[in-house]
């Protein structure tokens, strides 16, 4: 035979003044009372409920004989304390997206430095980077530098031509090509097709939180990510320099000999004799310095970006156009620094 225990329900509700109790079962108190419990023979279960303000109306003619009590919450702050602090103008006030972005660089190339001389360098991931940025990049920078090594020929010839000048070509191709269009010209092939990587990938794992994961897993990014980039970039541009510029005497010397029938050998005979070794070196430094500047600013970019997909597309956009002005504003500083004063490296090949 089986007994049954019947709960018997106590209910209690919260009000400011009094508190009343019906037929022993119902009970409600005041401000303090935040529990639902159910009272029966057998056992006893509590809830806890949030504490919240009531009006409370008891209507006495219900059918079941037992006070009516509906319960209707208002939902009035009594906390006559001031919603929220005075504002400020620094309340509001945040850094413009390109400062803090700014200051990002320079934090990041500082990481990269120290990392590197601690010797902490993701050596497999830097030979992959290398070989993407090097022999991957080799055709379009090559392709790019005949091209502007002909129509500067096509300039040159036709004007040297008028002074009687035909000698003279070759040592001027050879000192633009080193000095200024071979670094220049492949910094921006590179940033165009290496930086705008290098900003996209890092945005789409900032945005899908693939960074956090690294450092979760005990991995740091600047190691991991940033470094191996940056040094790929670094010995990959100097490189690619000496095989454009190259590339770009070989096709003026081809484009005069069949076009203007100014022979091969004159255009070499008056480069040689027009360059030094510092040409070369310089363009050499100039190229590492712009490979710095690409990987730094596209790195920096890509782990800061925001937003989305959106937000990796902006960053991929201004992540090239602000290493182009990077380039053009650093070629400015280290041509003021190493060509300073007047020359005379064209004396020798008049």
């Amino acid at each position: 035979m089986q007994t049954t225990s019947q709960l018997h329900p106590t209910y209690y509700f919260s009000s400011r003044r009094s508190s009343i109790r019906s037929n022993g079962r119902m009970k409600l108190r005041g401000w303090n009372s935040s529990q639902l419990s159910f009272n029966g023979r057998g056992q006893s279960l509590r809830f806890l409920t949030p504490i919240r303000k009531t009006r409370l109306f008891v209507i006495s003619n219900a059918d079941d004989g037992h006070a009516y009590a509906p319960v209707i919450e208002e939902d009035i702050n009594t906390n006559h304390a001031p919603s929220s602090e005075p504002e400020t103008f620094f309340s509001k006030w945040s850094p413009p997206k390109y400062l803090w972005r700014g200051l990002s660089v320079l934090v990041l190339a500082g990481q990269v430095i120290i990392r590197t001389l601690k010797g902490k360098v993701h050596w497999r991931n830097t030979l992959q980077q290398l070989e993407r940025v090097g022999p991957k990049s080799v055709g379009v920078c090559l392709l790019t530098s005949a091209f502007v090594g002909m129509a500067f020929t096509i300039q040159f010839v036709r004007e040297f031509t008028r002074l009687g000048l035909n000698r003279s070509v070759g040592g001027v191709l050879a000192l633009a090509f080193s000095r200024e269009l071979s670094p220049v010209v492949t910094s921006i092939v590179v940033a165009g097709r290496i930086g705008s990587a290098f900003a996209a990938e890092l945005g789409t794992m900032q945005v899908s939180e693939q960074t956090d994961t690294l450092r979760v897993l005990g991995s740091n990014p600047v190691d991991y990510l940033v470094t191996p980039r940056v040094i790929a970039s670094s010995l990959a541009l100097p490189f690619l320099t000496l095989m454009c510029f190259t590339v770009g005497m070989a096709s003026s010397a081809l484009l005069a000999d069949s076009v203007y029938g100014i022979s091969i050998n004159i255009i070499l005979d008056s480069a040689q004799r027009a360059l030094r070794s510092w040409d070369i070196i310089s363009a050499m430094i100039k190229s590492q310095v712009f490979g710095m500047i690409i990987s730094i600013v596209s790195c920096a970019w890509g782990v800061t970006t925001m937003g989305g997909a959106k937000g990796v597309g902006e960053s991929t956009t201004s992540a090239v156009v602000i290493s182009l002005v990077g380039i053009f504003m650093a070629d400015f500083a280290l041509s003021y620094c190493f060509f300073q004063g007047a020359g005379d490296s064209l004396k020798n090949c008049v």
